[in-house]
């Protein structure tokens, strides 16, 4: 099933006009549960992710008490709501994010949603998380941490810190964050030739990271960067290490 062909019927109605990528308001537990079981599953890339202050995350997801069977019927890997109540009364989060579903161009939308704790660490700009979206609303919309090993990817972090070195040509940089206003690193798309001492052949990767401000300069073309990487492959164990390329560590 894909979003274009996907039945729309059982979607909640909403009593507003539709302003897609705008809206970032958070969903219920049992709408999120209903997308987690129904929606069409789809990627997001993180872009950003800010804390939100709304009140409506002072309670958590699901009590300790009465979780839903339903929801140990969620994709593979994805993250169950946190049943620990203690410590669950400071706020969420908003996710930018760039979602990929069968069936339509890739789009940016927010999300409001609150994680756990070990979960937001795989949820960082340039990370990419699996979703469900709203066949009839493209802009309802549930995140989770898929598991690794469905995924192939891992945390920019991890792969920063324990990673191999490589070498890398800037081929060419294209801003995918569109409403970028200046407050937070640029999000881009990178397409970059790597070598790496240890591998016969260079190889090409796609990335798609936040750039800090100061190293905008490092993106033009024909640039080298100082890259991390655990395999050769199309760039999900692939991850810049923008200190060293600026010669900061």
């Amino acid at each position: 099933m894909n979003l274009a062909s996907a039945n729309s019927g059982w979607r909640a109605r909403s009593g507003g006009p539709r302003n897609f990528g705008l809206r970032a308001g958070a969903l219920s537990d049992a709408q999120r549960r209903e997308l987690l079981l129904r929606g069409v599953i789809g990627s997001a890339t993180i872009l950003g992710v800010r804390q939100s202050s709304m009140a409506s995350f002072a309670r958590p997801f699901v009590r300790a008490y009465a979780l839903p069977s339903a929801v140990s019927a969620a994709p593979r890997g994805a993250s169950r709501p946190d049943t620990n109540v203690a410590g669950r009364s400071g706020p969420g989060h908003v996710f930018w994010v760039r979602v990929q579903v069968e069936g339509v161009l890739p789009y940016e939308t927010r999300v409001r949603q609150r994680m756990r704790e070990d979960d937001l660490e795989w949820m960082q700009p340039g990370d990419v998380i699996g979703c469900r979206v709203d066949p009839g609303d493209r802009d309802r919309v549930v995140l989770y941490v898929p598991d690794i090993a469905d995924t192939g990817r891992m945390s920019i972090s991890k792969i920063l810190s324990d990673g191999r070195r490589a070498d890398a040509t800037v081929l060419a940089a294209t801003p995918v964050a569109t409403d970028y206003a200046g407050r937070d690193d640029p999000v881009l798309r990178l397409d970059l030739e790597l070598r790496a001492w240890d591998e016969v052949k260079p190889w090409r990767v796609r990335l798609i990271q936040p750039v800090p401000l100061a190293a905008i300069g490092l993106v033009d073309l024909g640039q080298h960067l100082e890259v991390a990487f655990f395999t050769v492959d199309r760039g999900e164990s692939v991850a810049v290490d923008w200190l060293a390329s600026l010669g900061e560590e």
